[in-house]
Parts: C-alpha cells; sequence; structure tokens
C-alpha cells in the first residue's frame, strides 16, 4: 500500500507563504534541493490544488532545464515523470502531460489510490492538504523549516486538528533550514 505524504518547506512561524502570497524566502539551496529531489523520487503520483499545481506548472517548461543547475533539471525529470491530479473546479483542461483534472476531492477516492498504487502519493498545497490531513488520508509530514519569520499568511497546517506524531528523521543543513520527518 502506497503512502500519502505531505511535504512542505515553511517559515519558522508555520507558514508557506506570506501575507501578500510570497514563498521566495523558502527558496531552497543546492544542497536542500538535492535532498528535496531525493524525498520526491519515490513519488507517483502528485495531488494538487489549483494554485499550487499552477505554481509547480513551471516544472514543465524549457526554462526548468535549460541552463539551469543539474540539481533542478533533476527534479525537472522527477515531477514530469510522475502523475498529476489536480483538483479544480476553475481549470477546464490541464496543461501538462501526465495530468487530469478532478472537479471533486473524494476521500474514498484518494484511499483506494493508495490501495492500489505502487508509488507513493504526495499532497501539495496547504488548503488540499489541510482537507486530507482533517479527513485522516496523509500518513507523514516532511517539513523543511525555513529560518524566518514571516508573521502571517498562509498556514501549512489547518485550524482545530489534533495529530500525535512519531519522529521518523532530521536533519540540518548549512543554509540553517531544518528538516522534520513525523509519521
Amino acid at each position: 500500500m502506497a503512502k500519502l505524504f505531505y511535504s512542505v518547506l515553511a517559515s519558522l512561524d508555520g507558514y508557506v507563504a506570506d501575507a501578500r502570497g510570497n514563498f521566495d524566502w523558502a527558496m531552497p539551496d543546492e544542497e536542500v534541493h538535492a535532498f528535496v529531489n531525493d524525498l520526491e523520487r519515490p513519488v507517483g503520483t502528485y495531488l494538487y490544488g489549483r494554485r499550487m499545481y499552477e505554481t509547480m506548472m513551471f516544472w514543465e517548461g524549457p526554462e526548468a532545464v535549460d541552463g539551469q543547475p543539474p540539481v533542478m533539471r533533476d527534479f525537472a525529470e522527477i515531477w514530469r515523470a510522475a502523475d498529476k491530479v489536480v483538483y479544480s473546479t476553475t481549470l477546464s483542461e490541464a496543461t501538462t502531460a501526465r495530468t487530469r483534472i478532478e472537479r471533486v476531492f473524494d476521500a474514498g477516492e484518494i484511499r483506494r489510490m493508495k490501495e492500489t498504487s505502487e508509488r507513493d502519493l504526495s499532497v501539495g498545497g496547504a488548503g488540499l492538504a489541510g482537507r486530507a490531513i482533517v479527513d485522516g488520508l496523509v500518513d507523514e509530514l516532511q517539513l523543511i523549516i525555513a529560518p524566518t519569520v514571516v508573521g502571517g499568511g498562509t498556514r501549512w497546517l489547518p485550524d482545530h486538528v489534533h495529530l500525535d506524531l512519531r519522529l521518523v528523521d532530521e536533519r540540518r543543513f548549512g543554509n540553517g533550514m531544518v528538516f522534520l520527518h513525523y509519521a
């Protein structure tokens, strides 16, 4: 049975984007990016909300590989090789390969995907991930904390959820970021 991961880069005070919607303060350096690539390698399917999908579409285009460092080209290959399911009521069609649009987030369907998939799944975007957490679908949380306090914005976890977690792994990076992996 596949696992569903929620992997995120967040500020020390718990935000994936600041009050203006910016997240440039969370951009990984080469060491962190290579680590993220290794986290993403087992993923066979990404589950996205519309906004996260629109952000991640960058990895489909030539600008993700042309003239980019090897670590970025590697991530582009990982992302392109995976299936993507985008939950949106406004997108009419997918503009990237291996992508389908779903109008409704169905927890039962996600459970079936986990039961039948040979590779792990990843949920991206705080809103969609929050729904998956509330529905008890997320098996593991992979958090990279940026050494930044932004004071408000989009929280990485939903409100009013209680989870008892077990620390699986941790790592410190030279740029001050810290990885925490919980099950």
